[in-house]
């Protein structure tokens, strides 16, 4: 079992991802709270993001992140198959920006991986 996260596997390991249901479970245990309150208090707060972000609103947690949503033009592409050129139309994305704590917290698995003998990324937070 992972210690930080409670699953068993390798942190590169994808196969069985974090739902909602562990996270309810983890809080309520943590908290002593049955575990329909706590199922009713993640969907509420997931709501109020949901709600935020399609209001266009910026959302933000200090040290985790940020929700913002923007809008993407209209630009050409390319069929990679055919080659022919087609028109991709303007849309809005959500994307997510890293605080400050999160990143560092993302790096310590590098160092942690490489203690261990593991590969380390071949990428970065910093590109």
């Amino acid at each position: 079992m992972n210690q930080t996260n409670g699953m068993s596997g390798d942190s590169s390991d994808n196969s069985r991802a974090r739902t909602k249901r562990d996270i309810v479970r983890q809080i309520a245990d943590e908290l002593g709270l049955t575990r329909k309150l706590t199922g009713q208090v993640v969907q509420q707060t997931f709501d109020a993001i949901l709600d935020a972000i399609v209001m266009d609103e910026r959302v933000e947690f200090r040290n985790f992140g940020v929700f913002i949503v923007k809008k993407r033009l209209a630009r050409k592409a390319r069929n990679p198959k055919t080659g022919e050129e087609i028109d991709v139309p303007a849309k809005y994305v959500v994307t997510f920006k890293a605080g400050k704590e999160l990143e560092a917290r993302v790096r310590e698995l590098a160092v942690r991986d490489s203690l261990a003998g593991g590969d380390t990324p071949s990428t970065t937070l910093d590109s």
